[in-house]
């Protein structure tokens, strides 16, 4: 298993109680695939560098996981038909 960072952006028009299901879900996707989360940093809402899908403010978070490498593409295309998530970033550490 690999350790990585992930930095997902949540839209800023997404519900706290929808944000926080998000946050669990992407968590116990990691846990179910044999994963390990090390850490959840709620970095907050914050003002996007550039308007991303006409929005311009999101709630950043970052996961510190180990995930075997198989694993990592089959969560970025999760995330990526996932409403809600405006932008994810794995990076290997």
């Amino acid at each position: 298993m690999n350790k990585y960072e992930l930095m997902y952006i949540i839209a800023s028009d997404v519900a706290e109680e929808k944000r926080e299901e998000l946050i669990k879900k992407f968590a116990s996707y990691v846990e179910n695939k044999g994963g390990v989360v090390e850490g959840i940093d709620k970095w907050g809402m914050k003002k996007l560098a550039y308007p991303i899908n006409f929005k311009n403010e999101g709630f950043y978070v970052l996961m510190n996981i180990q995930m075997n490498p198989a694993e990592v593409d089959a969560m970025a295309k999760l995330m990526n038909i996932t409403e809600g998530i405006i932008r994810q970033l794995f990076v290997r550490k």
